[in-house]
């Protein structure tokens, strides 16, 4: 496949797979509830109710406060004695020093699969990449959310060092949401597919360099994108 080749060319593609389950309800809740923090519209600091959370999703108390739970080990909702649950209180200087670490060590994690990633693990990364063109030319930014995450999985996987795949999928747990919302925008899925082809394009030809570089920009557009969706989490 000619990764350059325009998506206007690709008009006869199968439909988009819906995307897979990501767990029962308490997930779902909690992703719901993870972009509506990530978008502002629950603010840092804010207490988050389990009755009027339920209410809101139309779900029982008990999704809600395993929801909430998960949410916690993400580091998006802290408990507070007398309060309950609250929106951690995460400055945008924070986040930026995520994606920062995050963009350093899946850029590492790309220079090493460059060289060591197998035929197989290529052929996905191909794969994943094509169906990822699908997605957009559909609009459907959650099949593009589910690919894009296995794309950069097979990436940090294929670096088969258990160290940095360790250190890349704790971070990158931590940052889900905001890696995420940027999505929202259908410009956005684009440029990242833009971004995604140069990127493949490095690992077929075995170019390291050019994989570390790319891998390391990407993420930080991605931080730039999701920024733009809420002036909550913006740099200032």
């Amino acid at each position: 496949m000619n990764l350059a080749e325009p998506l206007s060319s690709l008009s006869t593609l199968p439909p988009v797979v819906p995307p897979r389950s990501r767990g029962g309800l308490a997930d779902e809740v909690g992703r719901k509830l993870a972009d509506d923090i990530a978008l502002g519209v629950f603010l840092p600091g804010e207490r988050l109710d389990e009755t009027t959370l339920a209410a809101r999703f139309q779900v029982s108390r008990t999704p809600v406060r395993e929801a909430l739970k998960q949410l916690a080990i993400t580091g998006l909702v802290a408990y507070r004695p007398n309060r309950g649950s609250v929106v951690a209180e995460l400055s945008p200087l924070q986040i930026d020093q995520m994606f920062e670490a995050m963009g350093e060590i899946e850029a590492t994690c790309a220079r090493h699969a460059v060289v060591r990633m197998t035929e197989a693990e290529r052929d996905r990364l191909s794969e994943l990449h094509a169906l990822s063109r699908t997605a957009i030319q559909h609009g459907n930014a959650d099949a593009y959310d589910n690919i894009n995450r296995d794309f950069h999985l097979v990436i940090i996987h294929g670096c088969h060092n258990p160290v940095l795949i360790d250190m890349a999928l704790g971070l990158r747990h931590k940052i889900s949401t905001f890696r995420r919302t940027q999505f929202r925008n259908l410009e956005r899925m684009t440029a990242s597919f833009e971004e995604h082809s140069v990127i493949v394009e490095a690992m077929l030809a075995r170019d390291v360099v050019t994989c570390y570089r790319e891998m390391r920009a990407h993420l930080l557009s991605a931080r730039s994108a999701a920024a733009r969706v809420s002036s909550t989490w913006s740099s200032k």
